[in-house]
């Protein structure tokens, strides 16, 4: 059962019948003892006793129907806030099935929109920490490519107008028309910001997103309706952009790790683990052949003996280069560590054959030192590990043969 569930099961400051009769029946018997002494008791007096017992009726009545209703309204707030918190951590809970950023975006955005009742739209523009400028990123109810044609710094928008540039609240704007009229924004972009929604904006509720203390993003939620948002709207969208930032922060987070977890910090290809995890999964082509090739650098230790580990870090960002532009899409390539490389090809041998020696041109071209490498191939088949071993052992061999040369040289 969720929380949610758990709290609509239970009741807030609810009131006994008994204490109802007693908070009703007390006042009124100390108004009836107050008649009782008093010194002419007749019908005339009568009557005030039972017009003051009357009013105190209708008064405690009123207070409790309009107690209630207060209750109830601070009630649905926070089964909404509660709603907010199930949805953001719902959302970091399942990060990893988002392809990326964009795609997170999109859904944490679609939440948002279901959550504030007035909203029919929204979008959610980001910000260049550098230049300024904003980039619609997702939106739900217009037409993304329009909204990104238009051409607008963070200065132009009326967050930072109305905040007087500091955008640390929420604003909440009831006719959009007219302040986008007042803005420095071109005719044509404020024809496009007008027209990319299905039905004309009427009202806007628009929030900074913070993270680690920048501006990041702004939510922009919008209704067709004019006077669609009140101030308790604008405190909610508060609350839900502050998880919306922690939501965001945590993703780009497991995002880091799972790179981390994945890739070589000094390549930016696959590490071993994850390439032998694709290899796996690779699909074998009856129509055409797949191929193991281990390469392994000849001359790293002397490039960092003699030039530094700096430039030994370059050379093998240098044969990184030369491998990616070698196989952009084709192959799937991964640093084992230290010198080692792989690549996973799909060709005739012959094919690779000359790859490899138009990687060994890519690499002359460029560095200013002798740069060279051993390879080994092998052809996949469903035992990949053997696979690995049959390249391992040809790599090493071919290693042999370009030692062999400089020893009969030096001897």
């Amino acid at each position: 059962m969720s929380r949610r569930d758990k709290l609509n099961s239970h009741k807030i400051d609810s009131l006994s019948y008994r204490y109802h009769l007693l908070l009703l029946a007390l006042p009124m018997l100390l108004f009836v003892l107050v008649f009782m002494f008093y010194p002419r008791l007749d019908a005339v007096t009568v009557l005030p006793l039972i017009l003051l017992c009357t009013i105190y009726l209708f008064g405690y009545s009123l207070s409790y129907y309009l107690y209630q209703g207060r209750l109830s309204r601070l009630w649905q707030h926070l089964e909404q806030v509660v709603h907010i918190n199930d949805s953001t951590f719902e959302l970091v809970h399942l990060s990893s099935q988002y392809q990326d950023e964009h795609a997170f975006l999109n859904a944490l955005l679609n939440k948002a929109v279901s959550i504030v009742d007035g909203a029919e739209m929204g979008s959610i523009i980001s910000v260049d920490p550098e230049t300024q400028k904003l980039n619609f990123e997702s939106c739900v109810g217009m037409d993304l490519q329009k909204l990104r044609q238009v051409s607008f710094t963070l200065e132009q928008t009326f967050e930072y107008r109305l905040t007087q540039g500091r955008c640390d609240r929420v604003v909440v704007i009831n006719d959009m028309e007219n302040v986008n009229s007042g803005s420095s924004l071109s005719a044509e972009n404020q024809r496009l910001l007008l027209t990319a929604a299905q039905i004309p904006i009427r009202s806007t509720l628009s929030s900074p997103i913070h993270i680690d203390g920048k501006l990041y993003a702004m939510l922009n939620l919008d209704s067709g309706l004019a006077g669609a948002f009140s101030d308790y709207d604008r405190n909610l969208v508060g609350i839900l952009t502050h998880e919306a930032s922690n939501a965001i922060s945590l993703y780009q987070k497991s995002q880091q790790i799972r790179k981390l977890a994945s890739f070589d910090p000094l390549t930016g290809l696959y590490n071993r683990q994850r390439f032998e995890d694709l290899l796996e999964q690779w699909p074998l082509k009856s129509r055409q052949d797949s191929w193991l090739l281990l390469l392994d650098m000849d001359n790293l230790k002397g490039i960092n003996d003699f030039r530094g580990h700096q430039q030994g870090d370059e050379a093998i960002r240098s044969l990184t280069r030369a491998m990616k532009s070698q196989w952009p899409e084709q192959a799937l390539l991964a640093r084992f560590g230290g010198d080692e490389f792989v690549a996973l090809c799909e060709g005739s041998e012959q094919q690779l054959e000359q790859d490899i020696a138009a990687l060994r041109d890519r690499l002359k071209q460029d560095v200013d030192y002798p740069l060279e490498f051993s390879v080994g191939m092998a052809r996949l088949g469903p035992d990949w590990q053997q696979a690995l071993k049959d390249a391992d052992a040809a790599m090493y061999r071919q290693k042999r043969e370009h030692k062999a040369p400089k020893a009969k040289h030096l001897g």
